[in-house]
């Protein structure tokens, strides 16, 4: 009884027929491909670490403005309303001066 496909494994380069070689490519496969936690699906998971951590800074930033714009309010409140809602006392006039270099 021969084996039919004898000829065929003799074709094969010698590295090939090592089964050593052949199944740690095969895991090699497995886990760069297939696995769960495969490269791919690394690259997209740091990809949204990255994105979440630059969130993380934008709002740091954002609660550290409101944080002053809160103390502001605290010590001024009048300066404040007139400041940021233009709101004037009935018989005044308030005039705006903007600085162009904002």
């Amino acid at each position: 009884m021969t084996n039919p496909l004898k000829p065929l494994v003799d074709g094969l380069p010698k590295p090939l027929r090592n089964k050593y070689f052949l199944s740690l490519a095969i895991f090699a496969f497995l886990m760069v491909f297939i696995d769960k936690h495969d490269v791919l699906t690394q690259i997209r998971l740091q990809r949204t670490v990255n994105k979440l951590e630059a969130d993380k800074e934008f709002y740091g930033q954002k609660i550290e403005e409101a944080k002053q714009e809160r103390l502001e309010l605290e010590l001024n409140d009048e300066k404040f309303a007139r400041e940021r809602y233009y709101m004037r006392k009935s018989n005044e006039d308030v005039f705006i001066i903007d600085d162009e270099e904002k």
